[in-house]
């Protein structure tokens, strides 16, 4: 069975053409980071693009910072987003769910049209890296900010 595998993978090793492209290295730095808009988070929040739509990778890639307190407003994604948390705590939140915390490795995956925030929390800033798919050519719909009150439950 193990060779039959390995066959399996040869082929499609051989049978792939030769690509006509070759390997991009984006460098540190040569994205410049944006200060995340006020109409879309609350608090201090700094948004360092990572990667942009590819032929063959319908999504994006940004490594976000929350300040302590700071949060997203209210969003879905029509194609889903993944977070991975790189440091600091956070949390999350889906409409009528409860409050989740979020720490360095953990992998959120935030299915299609699922009405969310994420954030720092009150005391502790928070990164994560957003990877977020794209359909008709949005990754996002953005809706009302998090009110103090909800932020606090």
């Amino acid at each position: 069975m193990k060779s039959l595998n390995a066959a399996a993978v040869s082929l499609a090793l051989c049978a792939t053409p030769a690509a006509a492209q070759t390997i991009e290295i984006s460098p540190n730095g040569a994205r410049p980071s944006a200060g995340g808009p006020a109409q879309y988070f609350s608090g201090a929040v700094v948004v360092d693009p990572l990667f942009g739509v590819k032929e063959h990778i319908p999504a994006t890639g940004g490594l976000v910072t929350f300040a302590p307190g700071a949060r997203s407003a209210w969003h879905t994604h029509p194609a889903g987003q993944t977070l991975i948390v790189t440091a600091g705590t956070g949390w999350v939140q889906e409409w009528a769910g409860q409050r989740r915390e979020i720490r360095p490795g953990d992998v959120v995956w935030i299915p299609p049209g699922v009405k969310h925030w994420h954030g720092a929390t009150a005391a502790n800033g928070m990164s994560h890296i957003a990877i977020t798919g794209m359909l008709g050519g949005r990754n996002v719909d953005w809706l009302e900010q998090v009110g103090d009150d909800q932020y606090r439950q």
